[in-house]
């Protein structure tokens, strides 16, 4: 138990820079951008074939970031300069990347379980430190020996990347092209009467987005071991669930809150999805299913209880109605008699 949740933790961070990706796209520029499904792959291939080759890990990873970027730029381009609908153009993007990711990995399937990856060298990084066995000492005394993962080094050093890759996303967004890009997702006619080139701003957000998405799709690749042309099958649903989760339970009224809870909506989503897997009617093959599922709960019930809010708020205001009413009635009730006696 304990160690399926520290797991899903310990991807979840990693999953997290994928849902910041989606948040840029979707609720800063408010584009409908499925692009998602292939960046991510395209990240993970570009990734594992150059760890292949014998590139270095931290390197390969870089390159699958301005990978990711490229195709969010083109993207970008199909929607504003072939004047596509945005939703198409990302579809597009995304059947073209298939072929395209076929083409860079050259099969299926690359493994790398037998290279040196970047999560290795965390893992050899982080046991050269001897934190592992102080941390593992600790939980021994306290009587938790059995939460006792292999190693904090992935977990500790993926929710510092985050994070850091957060503090930039925030300081981004706050600068003349971050704010230029929100008024863009918010109003598009508005910021054009500013002579704003909203079709640079669109390119730079999707490219922005995507690079997120690769970066996290190559970690994703290096972290279970291999890479897939069928790993990012689902993943703009999976994105878009993080969004919602994280802003349903923590919040969304400023940027730095709102990339926050991205970040933890994708953990508890992953949480939620490890503790769904371990219900004995349900398998490995219906994550999409219980995605699904997930997502419905996160924009239903949230609308449920704004509704039971609302009808509480009015009930309370006509009870306040009423009892002004009554105060007014007795009030003219107690003037009328003292003018009666008044009289007499």
């Amino acid at each position: 138990m304990y160690t399926a949740v520290f797991g899903a933790v310990e991807a979840g961070v990693i999953y997290a820079l994928m849902a910041l990706g989606v948040y840029l796209s979707f609720r800063v520029l408010d584009f409908p951008d499925l692009t998602v499904d292939g960046s991510f792959v395209t990240g993970g291939a570009v990734a594992a074939i150059l760890i292949v080759g014998g590139a270095d890990p931290l390197l390969a990873t870089v390159l699958a970031f301005f990978a990711g970027f490229l195709a969010g730029c083109m993207t970008g381009i199909l929607h504003t300069k072939g004047k596509i609908n945005a939703l198409l153009s990302g579809i597009l993007m995304m059947t073209a990347l298939y072929s395209i990711n076929l083409r860079i990995m050259g099969r299926s399937n690359v493994s790398l379980l037998s290279e040196e990856t970047l999560i290795s060298k965390i893992v050899d990084f982080w046991k050269g430190l001897k934190i592992d066995d102080a941390v593992a000492a600790f939980f021994t005394s306290i009587g938790l020996a059995d939460f006792i993962p292999k190693t904090w080094g992935i977990l500790v050093i993926m929710l510092i990347l985050v994070f850091v890759m957060k503090a930039a996303i925030d300081y981004f967004l706050k600068t003349d092209v971050g704010l230029a890009i929100r008024a863009t997702g918010d109003n598009e006619i508005m910021i054009k009467s500013f002579s704003a080139n909203t079709d640079t701003l669109k390119i730079l957000g999707l490219g922005l987005s995507n690079a997120l998405v690769a970066l996290s799709g190559a970690l994703v690749a290096q972290y279970q071991g291999y890479s897939d042309v069928g790993m990012g099958i689902g993943m703009i649903v999976i994105g878009l669930a993080s969004v919602i989760i994280g802003e349903t339970i923590f919040g969304a009224k400023t940027v730095v809150r709102a990339t926050l809870a991205v970040i933890l909506g994708a953990i508890v989503y992953r949480i939620i999805y490890a503790l769904a897997l371990r219900v004995d009617f349900l398998e490995s093959g219906d994550m999409k299913l219980i995605t699904a599922f997930i997502v419905i709960c996160a924009l239903v019930i949230p609308r449920f209880i704004e509704f039971a809010n609302e009808k509480k708020k009015k009930k309370r205001r006509l009870l306040e109605s009423q009892r002004l009413i009554e105060a007014n009635a007795n009030k003219k009730s107690g003037e009328n008699l003292a003018a009666v006696k008044t009289d007499l």
